[in-house]
């Protein structure tokens, strides 16, 4: 989902929903980012990566056998 709450305007793509133990979420968020060439972090089992990337982790998270559902216009 995009989202600009809490970030002074700017625009980040979260992601929530996974399953996964702590560190296979930690090894998705390093792979996400490397993606998408943007910084981001993962809090609790939300990631959130900078910018608005959504079809590009649709497409990739597709790939890898997960369910993905767009939101937030």
């Amino acid at each position: 989902m995009r989202d600009r709450r809490g970030r002074g305007g700017k625009t980040a793509t979260t992601v929530t929903g996974l399953p996964g133990t702590e560190a296979e979420l930690d090894v998705l968020l390093k792979s996400l980012k490397q993606l998408c060439g943007a910084g981001g972090s993962r809090d609790g089992r939300t990631i959130e990566i900078q910018g608005d990337h959504r079809e590009r982790l649709q497409r990739k998270l597709e790939e890898m056998g997960y369910v993905v559902r767009l939101a937030g216009g």
